[in-house]
């Protein structure tokens, strides 16, 4: 959510960034927050001086009665009490203003970064720069569940009984492969210096509206019947929500958080979730990183944080690279966001494994995270990137993995996580 001031200010500009984005039907939202704006202001101006009058009729009154001027004070009193009532009124009228004010900034989209490639959708994303070197073996992969069941590491069949769609067991050598990928990455952050750290699986309703937009919120999250909780779709929700309503030492900054968590999500729309395979899921378990840092630290911290993801898939020999988002494929609340992509010898072509994101100060504007420094109170900035999530995760290792006999090898850096195994077979 931007700053209303910088919209009042800067409209043609707020329009420009929503063209950008290709969403051409919130062009109307800008100037009618301005109407609104301009309205709620004026009725400020309103209220501020019909107070300031009741103060002064007030003192007046005690004077007239003072004065045995009680006839002269009842009518003053029934001016005092005319206004009162129109206070009440305007009052009222300023919290509707207020919340209409409110609703519509959270639909208008987050300025991008000038560097953000202008385009539609993710086909319009742009390759930045790939990491290792693309192999493809001398035999043929097969598709990652067919591996996965001749492991005897997967029971989709049994899921789909107890669940539905979208769901599975994993089971023996590829369940500990699983759990300890998420081990590596766990320690591999700590050792860069992240707190590590696990949050609440699902969050009230104000935390989710102040970590994503409402066409996330109603494409992703799962409501509990009856209460104000969201199961969470990622544990950047609940991690950025810690901080609601707090102001931080600027000294204390930036934090820097690594966290664990299952994560659910309806993947409404989505294409794939019938599939028979684990690539597009309702539930799955994923390390994360977090920052909160001072505005002009964060396109630092953002460069760190996808370098981290690489950095970790390379250390276990998968190759990768990185895709710069265009402007179309953006969510609202993000300024810039950077996709790490692994490399799939069965399919000979790059997948999605991670996406880096820096949302500016959209996040602390919603959820009023303020930062407390030597020149004042400043909202902070957040930002969030995949360190790995399996089982997704799982396809790219196993695939780049793979010995034409059906064995998995382990790299040497997993194989403590392994208790010693070399090879799964």
């Amino acid at each position: 959510m931007i700053d209303i001031k910088f919209l009042r200010e800067n409209p043609d500009a707020v329009k420009e960034n929503i063209k950008k984005k290709f969403q051409d039907d919130k062009l109307a939202l800008v100037d009618e927050v301005i109407a609104l704006d301009k309205r709620n202001r004026e009725i400020k101006t309103e209220v501020e001086a019909l107070r300031a009058n009741r103060n002064k009729a007030s003192k007046q009154i005690g004077m007239l009665m003072a004065q045995g001027k009680r006839e002269e004070a009842e009518e003053v009193k029934r001016a005092v009490a005319a206004d009162g009532g129109k206070i009440d009124e305007l009052s009222a009228e300023e919290k509707e203003v207020g919340e209409k004010i409110n609703t519509i900034m959270m639909r208008i989209p987050n300025i991008i970064d000038p560097s953000v490639p202008i385009g539609k959708n993710d086909e319009e994303n742009v390759e930045v720069e790939r990491f290792g070197e693309p192999l493809v073996p001398d035999f043929d992969i097969p598709y990652h569940a067919e591996i996965f069941e001749r492991l005897n590491g997967l029971d989709l069949d049994s899921a789909r009984k107890v669940a539905g769609n979208g769901f599975y067991y994993l089971t023996g050598d590829l369940a500990q492969l699983h759990s300890a990928i998420l081990a590596y990455a766990r320690d591999f952050m700590i050792k860069r210096g992240f707190e590590y750290c696990i949050p609440p699986f699902m969050i009230r309703s104000n935390v989710v509206t102040g970590v994503m937009s409402f066409a996330e919120m109603e494409a992703m999250m799962y409501k509990i019947e009856g209460e104000d909780l969201y199961l969470i779709g990622t544990s950047e929700h609940s991690m950025i929500g810690r901080y609601i309503d707090t102001i931080i030492p600027e000294k204390a900054l930036p934090k820097t958080l690594t966290s664990y968590s299952p994560c659910f999500r309806k993947e409404k729309g989505a294409h794939g979730i019938e599939e028979r395979g684990v690539y597009r899921i309702h539930q799955f378990e994923k390390q994360e990183m977090i920052v909160i840092c001072k505005p002009e630290d964060s396109m630092m911290w953002f460069d760190k944080l996808w370098q981290n993801t690489v950095d970790l898939f390379r250390s276990l020999d998968i190759p990768v690279r990185t895709i710069e988002c265009c402007s179309g494929d953006l969510a609202d609340l993000k300024v810039k966001s950077v996709d790490v992509e692994a490399w799939s010898p069965r399919q000979k072509k790059y997948f999605e494994v991670g996406s880096c994101s820096n949302l500016g100060d959209a996040q602390a504007r919603r959820l009023k995270i303020r930062v407390d420094g030597e020149n004042g109170k400043y909202l902070a900035h957040t930002l969030n990137n995949t360190v790995v999530a399996p089982p997704r995760m799982l396809i790219a290792f196993v695939e780049n993995n793979l010995n034409e006999d059906g064995s998995v090898n382990i790299p040497e850096a997993l194989q403590p996580y392994m208790l010693g195994k070399t090879i799964i077979k």
